[in-house]
């Protein structure tokens, strides 16, 4: 077959998308409506590089990747985009080479930048699909947003541990993310995938589910997950799907939208990584000190308690035992309150700083007066004091 009988495939296209020319959903037209198709995804991370990889090799004639961080050792459990002597570099780096030996047909573009709502509605402007593989609800909630607004299918997909979730949102007629959770969760009440963990192939899972909704949907074949929320447990391998139904009071999608302009949700999701005033600089709020506070009281031997709430798996992996410290993971310290001293002064560490701050709340209204949260958690000591230490 010639490029010309191909309508616009070369030679070596044709031989490549083979398997998806003999499929009567895909056929020639098919294959050609991938090629003129332009994917943006979000984060180059878990779910983006399964998604990433599967739509380079599909086809995608353009393909958009926004990220803004380096690899590390601990992504290479679960993000097949990158090996190990990528870490340390660019993860946008990384996936483009990638990404241009998977296909070098595919026009890859990258932006390596944080999506805030300052600059989102331009990166995501013009694209015919996005595809959500951040790791945080305040992006999430911001993608959404920003899709709605201009008119362009989501392909959602969220992990846990064994537990993955997926959908098509803000298509025509259909609902958006916020019909099914309006708000983002108060800081700290829902835990990320580092303090949770993550089983390493459910990424591959959910990933390639966004990727074949997005090639379904941009090449009109099949039935898409607009509607429907697909629930997966990875532990029972079991799929199930739920009705979702526009949200008549929606504020972004509704027929009357309170939420018209981007905002950023920092301010009521707790971000996970520890931000620069929290990496070792001696600070000290009326709630929270620094890891250089902490280390010059135990290096003068002051009289404190110093306490972790993270869950037992977190303090094999790594601890302040040394220091002294002891392990009442967050949900048990209301049963353990009678075994902490009023009088003496309490510094409560978890991983980076949420949950601490969280125990610090509670415990302050219990009477613990003298309560303060570690900024940054035990990362920031390690990163500040024992970078030999293991963490995760």
């Amino acid at each position: 077959m010639s490029s010309t009988a191909a309508d616009g495939l070369s030679a070596d296209e044709v031989r490549r998308y083979g398997r998806h020319l003999s499929i009567p959903e895909v056929g020639l037209e098919g294959q050609r409506r991938l090629k003129s198709s332009a994917v943006l995804l979000v984060g180059a991370g878990g779910l983006g590089s399964p998604a990433a990889l599967y739509l380079a090799a599909a086809g995608v004639g353009r393909l958009g990747i926004v990220d803004h961080d380096v690899v590390e050792l601990s992504n290479l459990q679960r993000q097949i985009l990158h090996d190990t002597e990528s870490v340390g570099s660019s993860k946008l780096g990384s996936a483009s080479q990638r990404l241009a030996a998977i296909n070098p047909h595919v026009d890859v573009q990258t932006f390596e930048t944080r999506l805030e709502s300052s600059n989102a509605l331009d990166i995501l402007a013009g694209w015919d699909l996005i595809i959500d593989g951040s790791d945080n609800f305040p992006t999430r909630y911001l993608v959404n947003d920003a899709c709605v607004m201009l008119g362009i299918p989501l392909a959602y997909g969220a992990i846990l541990r064994f537990e993955g979730q997926a959908s098509l949102f803000a298509t025509p007629g259909g609902p958006c993310y916020r019909c099914l959770f309006r708000e983002p969760p108060p800081p700290g009440l829902a835990p990320s995938c580092a303090e949770a963990g993550v089983l390493g192939v459910l990424p591959g899972i959910v990933g390639s589910i966004q990727a074949t909704e997005a090639i379904k949907w941009l090449i009109g074949a099949g039935e898409s997950l607009a509607g429907r929320l697909l629930l997966i447990d990875a532990l029972r391998m079991e799929f199930r799907s739920l009705t979702i139904s526009p949200d008549p009071e929606c504020a972004v999608c509704g027929p009357r939208p309170s939420i018209t302009e981007l905002v950023d949700y920092e301010q009521f999701c707790a971000a996970d990584t520890p931000g620069p005033e929290r990496r070792g600089e001696e600070t000290m709020t009326h709630s929270g000190i620094g890891v250089a506070e902490l280390r010059r009281r135990l290096d003068e031997g002051e009289d404190f308690q110093l306490l972790d709430v993270r869950e037992d798996y977190e303090w094999e992996i790594c601890n302040l035992s040394a220091a002294g410290a002891r392990l009442i993971p967050l949900s048990q310290l209301p049963d353990e309150l009678d075994s902490l001293d009023r009088e003496r002064a309490l510094i409560i560490h978890c991983r980076t700083g949420p949950r601490g701050a969280n125990a610090v709340a509670y415990l302050r209204a219990m009477g613990f007066d003298n309560a303060v949260n570690l900024e940054g958690g035990i990362l920031a000591w390690a990163k500040a004091f024992d970078p030999d230490m293991a963490t995760y």
